[in-house]
């Protein structure tokens, strides 16, 4: 999806498609005006969500090629909390007017977090059909990895997560509760549809990206069913992309691999689960979850796509100024990638990029700013764009 210097610009393919940010994707639908639906949801989300707001206003601003036009909605655990809701029972309805989605986070103390999780995130990805979440992870300019001799270039992944069934597919449930004899089931749902359109879409990214290598992730020594079809189905999909080296990890070896030999990676396709777990290790990796973008995408565009940071709501520092925006800035360069508007993702990523090299950054990385320092720093430097 990204390559080392998170950009790959759009070129039209032969058969009318477009390769944009690194995958083959129908046309984005270049407008003048793009409406964006806000949802910044609980803990430092709104703290993160405005500064990405202000960061775009003043991009668009001066770029001057196009406007976003942001609509909030309050969804969020206050909203639950008062309605018995997350969302109102159109949202669906209302949700498909917009071009796309910025999420800020969803979870907090006073909520179980099965019960938000499932009464926002996912009630928003599953019917919506952003089956493919994208993760890219590197090491930004100024940062450093954990990782003792890993220098920028040694990590430079794209995970690829399955985003609409598997372990989350929510199919299951619980009888006898309370008694010693309780049972509780949760069925991990895969269909041969589901793994062979996101294996194309893995395909098509490390096609996309300089060095054409995929690793995929299941854990079929031990669970012989699903697991077992993925591996089947990731092979029969390898056939059509001749060009793209393909090996298999299993999920326990794979956490030895990203820490051991991170440079041996680049593409990486698993599981709903495996891939979240696999792509919170990647961020601490590349030095913090504070940096951590994703894209829930509907690839076929008949439903807007969702960009969240992958931090959460992070309750022990809301309200205190301290939450790192860089996050949810390269998630919105995520967002302008797939609306279309290449140039200005480049030059959002390229002024958080000078940023973090300046030392701007924030307690997660190591710096002594604060939300508001780091968010007027990257304003500075789009003030800059010739």
């Amino acid at each position: 999806m990204l390559s080392n210097n998170n950009v790959i610009s759009s070129t039209v393919a032969t058969n009318g498609t477009t390769t944009a940010n690194g995958h083959l994707i129908i046309p984005p639908n270049l407008k003048s005006t793009y409406k964006i639906a806000s949802i910044p949801g609980d803990g430092i989300g709104p703290e993160v969500i405005s500064a990405t707001i202000d960061v775009l206003k003043a991009l668009t601003k001066k770029l001057g090629t196009f406007e976003l036009e942001f609509t909030d909605f309050d969804w969020g655990t206050e909203r639950y909390l008062k309605t018995g809701r997350y969302t109102p029972q159109d949202y669906l309805q209302v949700l498909k007017e917009y071009d796309a989605i910025l999420f800020g986070s969803v979870g907090s103390p006073s909520v179980p977090d099965h019960i938000s999780l499932w009464g926002l995130r996912l009630a928003i990805c599953q019917p919506l059909q952003q089956y493919a979440n994208v993760r890219p992870t590197r090491i930004l300019p100024g940062t450093k990895s954990p990782l003792a001799n890993c220098q920028p270039g040694d990590l430079d992944w794209v995970i690829v997560r399955e985003n609409s069934e598997g372990e989350y597919a929510g199919q299951g449930g619980r009888s006898h509760v309370g008694c010693e004899h309780e049972v509780a089931t949760e069925l991990s749902i895969f269909t041969r549809t589901g793994v062979r359109r996101i294996a194309q879409f893995a395909f098509s990214v490390a096609q996309n990206r300089p060095r054409k290598m995929l690793t995929y992730v299941t854990k079929s020594n031990a669970q012989r069913n699903g697991m077992v079809m993925w591996d089947e189905v990731v092979k029969e999909v390898a056939e059509d992309y001749p060009d793209v080296t393909v090996d298999h990890m299993l999920v326990d070896a794979m956490t030895v691999r990203m820490v051991l030999n991170p440079r041996s990676l680049d593409t990486i396709l698993a599981t709903n689960l495996h891939a979240d777990i696999l792509s919170d290790l990647a961020a601490a990796l590349a030095g913090s979850i504070g940096i951590a973008p994703t894209a829930n995408l509907d690839p076929t565009r008949k439903n807007p796509s969702m960009f969240e940071p992958i931090h959460g709501s992070a309750f022990d520092i809301t309200g205190l100024g301290l939450a790192n925006p860089v996050a949810t800035f390269w998630t919105a360069s995520e967002m302008l990638h797939w609306l279309g508007e290449s140039e200005a993702a480049m030059s959002l990523m390229v002024a958080v990029e000078n940023v973090c090299a300046a030392g701007i950054v924030t307690r997660d990385l190591g710096g002594q700013a604060g939300t508001k320092e780091v968010t007027d720093a990257v304003i500075q430097e789009i003030l800059k764009i010739n």
